[in-house]
């Protein structure tokens, strides 16, 4: 199994995780649609099961994934071999598991304790391996008592190590200045580079954790312009907002000509491609099935790209790589 440390903690997780936001199922974010439609309860833990199985120790959900839901499944999935398996999940959001609907807060601090409990009851664990920030946006000059009151779950041992999702390297600085800050997870895949994220994460010996690697189904070169979604998946809204772009398709296309004789598929292009960026990457491509399971589990038996595959699809994608 091909493995990776994460960040500057003592752990050693597999080179790729399984993201688990997609099995949460149907749920709301301010009253628009945040997942990615119906979902299959016992396909999402077979799927589990079987990367268990093949070696994959990395699962990353967070409180608001189906309102509670993608936790709870992924507890149930991981009870008897917890010993085995780095849990990450992520708080920052008010969660109503009632109604599945999700909505902000404006006191973060105040609750991460309460939102901490709440995750450990739905995980069935007593203690969670990498607690995440989820809030994204949220002010780098704010960030600091996150931090502070992370390390206080640390030292009540209901964490191990923590991070933050964000986009923002001021804030992934901040947040790196904590002992026990271990990862910064951001969005990377061939078509969207992160290159100040990645330079805080060597500055600062973190793990650099990959939302998105597949750009929600973009890079995998099985969606077009007449591509649609149910209206309860989040992508639904993709032809009024960016997303499912002409330049980014006819980059997929180009990529599929120029790899034609490679025996990867373009999934496993993607995450190799996000392997060869850095050596501190890890993946966390969703799924649903077991087969998307299998195909991301594959990618590792042939690794990262060649310099020569890199040197290809930055040629490819060019101006149309968004860099900020």
């Amino acid at each position: 199994m091909f493995k990776r440390r994460l960040g500057r903690s003592n752990l050693e997780v597999s080179a790729m995780g399984l993201g688990c936001w997609a099995i949460g199922g149907l749920w709301t974010y301010d009253g628009e649609p945040a997942g990615w439609g119906r979902v299959d309860d016992a396909e999402s833990i077979r799927a589990i099961h079987y990367a268990l199985d093949a070696g994959i120790n990395f699962f990353d959900t967070a409180a608001n994934y189906g309102c509670g839901h993608s936790e709870r499944l992924l507890g149930q999935a991981v009870a008897d071999r917890r010993d085995r398996v780095i849990l990450a999940t992520k708080f920052g959001y008010v969660v109503n598991d009632e109604t599945r609907t999700v909505t902000g807060s404006t006191d973060i601090v105040g609750r991460i304790h309460q939102e901490c409990d709440a995750s450990l009851r739905r995980l069935q664990t007593d203690y969670i391996d990498l607690y995440q920030f989820h809030v994204k946006d949220y002010d780098p000059e704010k960030a600091a008592e996150v931090r502070d009151t992370l390390e206080s779950l640390v030292n009540e041992g209901k964490i191990r190590w923590y991070g933050w999702s964000t986009d923002n390297p001021a804030g992934a600085q901040v947040f790196a200045q904590g002992a026990h800050c271990t990862a910064i997870q951001h969005t990377l895949n061939m078509a969207i580079y992160r290159p100040e994220i990645l330079a805080v994460c060597e500055e600062h010996d973190q793990a650099s954790v990959n939302r998105y690697p597949l750009g929600s189904g973009i890079l995998t070169g099985k969606l077009n312009l007449d591509s649609t979604f149910p209206e309860d998946d989040y992508r639904h809204v993709w032809n009024l907002r960016e997303g499912l772009t002409p330049e980014w398709l006819q980059c997929v296309e180009a990529m599929r000509k120029a790899f034609a004789g490679d025996a990867r598929t373009m999934v496993q292009i993607a995450l190799g491609w996000i392997w060869a960026r850095s050596d501190r990457t890890i993946p966390i491509p969703g799924f649903k099935t077991v087969a998307q399971v299998k195909e991301n589990i594959q990618a590792m038996e042939f690794g990262p790209l060649s310099n020569e595959q890199m040197k290809t699809i930055d040629e490819i994608f060019g101006d149309w790589r968004i860099t900020a």
